[in-house]
């Protein structure tokens, strides 16, 4: 396939253009060369899609056989590239997200759930929730290639070069060893996916010829947080002990849902769902998830390679302060007459 790629130098996008390098499939990237260093083979076109010129002169003279975008989040830019690409491509593979569904995190949701109200055209300032953006560029696709329009919806993506460092997080702070808070229940079910997996069913349902939608959140129940912490001490050969302190305790002491414990959400109604999307129609139609293990093994493999840091993995505004973590597991050991904070 020719295929074009908006982005392509990082994460998933850069998985995208590996995996169709290898596949034998010609890839044509467009970006304005700031985010990520360019993938070797790839044709490289330098641009912003929010440029009507730098749009105009991608596509001319020049045809694919799909669109691929994974870093669209504004619906009116995302409108003008499907506007400008609907003569050059056969199909628009936009990938979404879980966040675009109305009834999500509060209920299990599948492609047949209600989308959040946006307009297709709503600006940056648009009076609307943040999440909901999303659901508007699906719409901007959809009005530009109507019935050629591919839309994945991935829930947690994991992965090397995970952009925000979540797992990576998790990663660094328990390889720097000794009692790590852990959040909540350690049994509870999760659900996460590899970016390289997306990549390989979204490649697959082009060549098919696809178009529609399809949830992507990987198998349901593949990991539980307990399993991933005990899977990050052992890739990390860390002497770091997960010390599980409840919900209530946690949210008692003011902390942030997702961010300062990256992917815990108290146990409640509001989150019910999070980990609950329904990717059944994605499984049928060949999508392969690889055990969560080996993509801990391989982001560690991957944050040594580049050699990133404890401290470097907060930039992203994920995981708690040094102090607050040790004062939390202070408390907690009090409570329980145990020495966990020693």
């Amino acid at each position: 396939m020719r295929l074009l790629v908006i982005g392509g130098s990082v994460f998933l996008g850069r998985a995208f253009v590996t995996r169709a390098l290898r596949q034998g499939h010609r890839v044509t990237t467009f970006n304005r060369g700031r985010s990520g260093t360019d993938v070797p083979g790839a044709e490289v076109i330098r641009g912003d899609r929010e440029n009507a010129a730098d749009l105009r002169r991608l596509v001319e003279g020049r045809r694919w056989d799909a669109v691929i975008d994974t870093c669209g989040y504004v619906p009116r830019v995302v409108g003008r590239s499907a506007r400008a690409l609907s003569g050059h491509a056969d199909t628009y593979l936009f990938v979404s997200s879980v966040h675009a569904y109305a009834d999500w995190p509060a209920h299990r949701v599948d492609e047949s759930s209600a989308l959040l109200p946006c307009p297709p055209d709503a600006g940056p300032d648009a009076d609307v929730p943040y999440n909901a953006f999303k659901a508007g560029c699906e719409r901007a696709v959809e009005s530009g290639f109507d019935g050629r329009a591919l839309i994945l919806n991935p829930g947690l993506i994991i992965g090397p070069g995970e952009q925000v460092p979540r797992l990576t997080w998790w990663l660094t702070r328990i390889a720097t060893g000794g009692p790590v808070l852990a959040p909540g229940d350690p049994g509870r079910a999760m659900q996460l996916i590899d970016a390289r997996d997306i990549a390989e069913f979204g490649l697959a349902r082009l060549a098919a010829g696809a178009a529609g939608r399809s949830l992507v959140s990987g198998v349901p129940g593949n990991t539980t947080f307990g399993a991933l912490l005990d899977e990050c001490v052992r890739v990390t050969g860390s002497d770091a002990v997960p010390t599980w302190v409840d919900d209530t305790f946690l949210l008692e002491r003011d902390v942030a849902a997702w961010t300062e414990l990256p992917m815990w959400t108290p146990d409640g109604p509001e989150d019910a769902g999070v980990w609950l999307p329904s990717s059944a129609k994605a499984l049928e139609e060949g999508l392969r998830c690889r055990p969560v293990a080996d993509t801990v093994r391989d982001m560690w493999s991957w944050i040594r390679e580049e050699n990133i840091t404890a401290d470097r993995a907060t930039e992203g505004g994920q995981g708690i302060a040094p102090d607050k973590e040790r004062r939390i597991l202070a408390a907690w050991a009090a409570a329980h007459g145990n020495d966990t904070a020693d």
